[in-house]
């Protein structure tokens, strides 16, 4: 199925520290065979974009600006498209195969129950030290294309690359949580739970690409490790996030960092990750466990 002409899609980055990565992917975007109608990115400080790339560029982008923080940036994004079909949120180090903007289109199509949509992560990064640019470009190379169109229906999208019917989302006001500040851990599973009551969640064989994952512009790791116990224990309060999963993931997380701090992965604060873990205990005690508290954790 080919991508519907008169479909407009446009593409939300949120980025932070990590400039010439940013303009990477902004190339990578020019290869795509359907151009995302607009681009709209939302920079963490004036330094973190360089606009003097705008005029190089074949497709349209517009700035906005405002508080840093992924869900504060994002939202600044949903502001600005009020008249787009899809958006499709990437990572400003995702990098998509070059039909996935094409067949974000006709996924949608093919399937009208569904509100948001992921693909497939074909080498994920953030398992490991990261992946460099060369190397993500041999993977995406080395993979033919899905045309499967159909979604498989899932909990929740992955953030690095998450598309969702604009629609939806002017018609429900619906916003990221801006009580998950900074990396703003888990807002793809807290977005993805607050639309499931819209419609179907899904994830297609058909989109494919590759998360870098890199290590610039990342949270310390104190403040991350506070965030995996603060973050899933706010979201299963609110309800986006069952308590079974929510106690999964923190035992998982406190176990790996438990684990491998005397012997850390090189790419891993583990050390600094279970201190924010045993801080947020001692907050859940005091009974001030909240995910904003991480902003005054140093």
């Amino acid at each position: 199925m080919r991508a519907n002409a008169n479909e407009h899609i446009v593409v939300g980055i949120a980025t932070a520290g990590r400039r010439d990565v940013l303009e990477k992917m902004l190339w990578q975007l020019t290869l795509q065979r359907k151009l995302p109608d607009r681009v709209i990115i939302c920079p963490a400080t004036d330094h973190d974009f360089d606009e003097s790339i705008i005029s190089k560029l074949p497709y349209p982008i517009e700035v906005v600006r405002g508080a840093r923080g992924l869900c504060a940036q994002r939202n600044l994004i949903l502001k600005k498209i009020s008249h787009d079909d899809l958006v499709v949120f990437f990572d400003d180090d995702f990098y998509p195969a070059v039909d996935f903007l094409e067949k974000t289109i006709s996924c949608f199509s093919a399937s009208p129950d569904f509100v948001a949509m992921t693909g497939v992560v074909i080498v994920d990064g953030a398992l490991g030290p990261g992946i460099e640019h060369d190397e993500a470009l041999r993977i995406l190379s080395s993979h033919s294309e899905c045309t499967d169109l159909t979604p498989d229906t899932i909990y929740n999208v992955y953030g690095c690359n998450m598309a969702f019917r604009a629609s939806i989302i002017r018609d429900s006001s619906a916003a990221f949580d801006e009580n998950l500040p900074l990396y703003s851990w888990l807002e793809d599973v807290d977005f993805s739970r607050s639309m499931s009551s819209k419609g179907a969640i899904g994830q297609s064989r058909s989109l494919r690409g590759v998360h870098l994952a890199t290590k610039r512009g990342r949270t310390s790791g104190v403040r991350f490790g506070y965030s995996q116990i603060a973050n899933p224990i706010y979201m299963a309060k609110k309800g986006t996030f069952a308590w079974s999963r929510a106690f999964f993931q923190m035992g998982r997380n406190v176990t790996a960092n438990l684990a491998r701090c005397v012997n850390p992965e090189p790419w891993v604060d583990r050390r600094g990750r279970l201190k924010g873990n045993l801080v947020a205990v001692s907050d859940l005690f005091r009974g001030r466990l909240h995910p904003r508290r991480v902003l005054e954790i140093s």
